[in-house]
């Protein structure tokens, strides 16, 4: 069962972000510090519901939720950088932040890591 952590500051996590050729640290604070962000986080890049029906969506509702005051839209998912750019590539999702949970460390301290070894 998960936490309820409605009102609760996000984990202090630094994500390993790739732009370019070169390593960037993307803190938490980064992302979030006084800022209304949307975030939602997908299972793994590339999946089919995930690339045909919710980055998407997020990316055509961009406009409609930075009118409502959103100062930022990010997609998080336990895959490492290279993946996701390489998502953010075939998917054409311009509004979007992609942001790579590669050890899954933010994931879990939010209470949302789930065990998939049963899909490999």
């Amino acid at each position: 069962m998960l936490e309820n952590r409605e009102g609760q500051p996000v984990p202090q996590v630094t994500f390993r972000t790739r732009e370019g050729n070169e390593w960037r640290d993307v803190t938490t604070d980064d992302l979030f510090k006084g800022k209304t962000v949307v975030v939602f986080a997908l299972p793994g890049a590339f999946t089919p519901t995930c690339s045909s029906t919710h980055l998407p969506r997020y990316n055509e509702l961009a406009p409609v939720l930075k009118a409502n005051g959103v100062d930022d839209i990010v997609c998080l998912s336990v895959n490492d950088g290279f993946v996701m750019n390489a998502w953010a590539g075939d998917q054409s999702a311009g509004n979007i932040r992609f942001i790579p949970d590669g050890n899954g460390e933010f994931t879990d301290k939010m209470g949302m890591l789930v065990d998939k070894q049963d899909l490999g």
